[in-house]
């Protein structure tokens, strides 16, 4: 058995052939080729000879999944349901706390979905239910997956009879207690079932059937099989884009940690969409002066900002190549820093086992030696005793396509890095 795992994105579709023992027989990408991307799919499943393989589909095509998350108050169900978004792949475009007075801003943010939380089980109720009227009666009509108080589960559906709702556990059970398992299962089926097809990218069912999660789950979902695989602490994931800039993290176990208002799940995401290689590069090398990651370099901001104006640029010698590599280093590491802050510092009892490198800055550079010791300066400690390594060939999303789809073995031999 052979399995073809695709990435259909906005601009590429990739595929990796995989086969069951785990080796990776080759990897191929086409433009991605709206308003029919199943063209793009056959174009890959041709060049790999892979016709007769299992597929297995993520996508990000179409911006992804928008996600606006309604919750109670910021620091408890909000802050729940916010990294619950994150975790499930989603683009989080709008977060509110409390009583809504303004649902137009949640129509504003464009979203696919809304979450909507609020309350511990068998705890408060009033939030919950006036934000499901506020929901309501502005005829939000993009899907909503309902993660609030168990007690007032039924109440709430009562008020958004009509609506597209689906209703799973309480993100929030209990104070510090955060269980992202079920809405992240249901943001993903409201994402399959009701978001792809909406987004315009093929005139049939078929490419819907073919997807089963959005892309960044996937990844997630891999890093977590990578982290499975270490003994001596977490591992962490850094995948710098030319907009954006994305860091995953996954322990295999977590210590006693101290209690805290919500609770970490073991396998985090955050997204930086102001680091990047390209639109955003000038605010990258200020942001790392101002925080002392590097000196005032005229020279590296007057690149910077070419690239800024010119987005489609593709360095051709190996002075813009090494600027490209300098600032990828710098974005990885403030995203890096970011994303700490925002877990409270804390990647497991042991720190960093492992470092991946993703992006094509990193895959296509032909050495990362000083990238690697730049980065060591850089994040401190947190990298003192962990491997690097570069995810070459995009392991990362097959393997958690496959372990989502129960082939955990598989894909834990894939991510032989």
């Amino acid at each position: 058995m052979t399995f073809l795992c695709l990435d259909v994105g906005s601009t590429w579709t990739k595929g990796a052939l995989v086969a069951a023992d785990g080796t990776l027989r080759g990897t191929a990408q086409h433009e991605t080729t709206p308003p029919e991307v199943l063209a793009g799919v056959a174009a890959v499943t041709t060049a790999l000879a892979a016709s007769d393989a299992t597929v297995l589909a993520c996508s990000s095509a179409g911006g992804g999944l928008r996600l606006a998350v309604v919750g109670q108050e910021r620091l408890v169900s909000t802050e729940a349901g916010h990294r619950v978004a994150l975790s499930a792949g989603a683009k989080v475009v709008h977060v509110s706390a409390g009583e809504l007075s303004n649902v137009h801003a949640v129509r504003a943010s464009r979203p696919d979905v809304v979450l909507l939380v609020g309350g511990t089980d068998g705890g408060d109720e009033k939030v919950l239910l006036h934000n499901a009227t506020k929901l309501a009666r502005a005829r939000v009509t993009v899907p909503i997956v309902l993660a609030g108080n168990a007690a007032a589960r039924d109440k709430a559906l009562s008020i958004l009879d009509g609506r597209t709702v689906v209703p799973t556990d309480n993100v929030l059970p209990d104070v510090g207690e955060l269980s992202p398992g079920p809405a992240r299962a249901a943001i993903r089926e409201v994402f399959l079932s009701h978001v792809i097809g909406g987004k315009g990218l093929s005139r049939g069912p078929r490419f819907r059937e073919l997807v089963r999660t959005v892309t960044p789950d996937a990844v997630l979902s891999g890093v977590a099989v990578l982290a499975a695989q270490e003994e001596n602490g977490a591992v962490l994931v850094v995948d710098v884009g030319g907009a954006t800039t994305d860091v995953y993290s996954a322990v295999s176990t977590m210590d006693d940690t101290p209690e805290s208002t919500v609770a970490l799940p073991p396998d985090r995401r955050t997204v930086e969409g102001d680091i990047g290689m390209r639109v955003s590069a000038p605010g990258v090398v200020a942001e790392a002066t101002t925080e002392r990651l590097l000196h005032e370099d005229t020279e590296l901001a007057r690149k910077a900002a070419h690239r800024n104006e010119n987005v489609e640029f593709i360095p051709d010698t190996d002075e813009e190549r090494e600027a490209d590599l300098r600032i990828a280093e710098l974005a990885a590491a403030l995203a890096i820093r970011r994303h700490l802050r925002m877990i409270g510092g804390r990647l497991g009892p042991k720190g960093a086992a492992t470092l991946v490198l993703s992006g094509g800055v990193f895959r296509h550079a032909d050495s990362l030696a000083a990238t690697e010791k730049a980065l060591r300066d850089h994040l401190g400690p947190i990298l003192r005793d962990a491997r690097v390594v570069v995810d070459r060939e995009g392991r990362l999303g097959p393997a958690g396509l496959l372990a989502q789809a129960g082939h955990a073995t598989t894909a834990a031999a894939l991510l032989n890095l």
